[in-house]
């Protein structure tokens, strides 16, 4: 389970980017929140889960953009992203508009 997250207005990596990773729990379908990291360097986030970690399931990403373009100084129009794909969940993120796409 992967993520990588590039700031298309600055055209670089989305470096310290809050994300929370959350699984939907059966029967009771609820979220259960995993894990909570920052994007690296390089924008993505290594390790979220190890492959032993991984248990058959629904995943979610929460990705905290309001305060990342706060942290920069720049207002934004959703103050938030949550993705529910498989395995790799690649982000384009701009202050107005984000994009999400089927990963390698």
């Amino acid at each position: 389970l992967t993520t990588h997250v590039l700031d298309t207005a600055s055209g670089l990596p989305a470096q310290g980017l809050c994300l929370r990773l959350s699984r939907l729990e059966a029967p009771c379908q609820q979220w259960m929140e995993l894990r909570t990291s920052y994007t690296n360097l390089d924008g993505r986030c290594p390790g979220l889960l190890t492959p032993s970690q991984i248990k058959p399931g629904t995943y979610k990403l929460f990705f905290d953009t309001e305060r990342y373009w706060k942290e920069r100084g720049q207002e934004s129009f959703y103050p938030y992203v949550e993705e529910t794909q498989k395995f790799h969940v690649p982000l384009l993120l701009s202050p107005w508009s984000y994009t999400t796409y089927r990963g390698s």
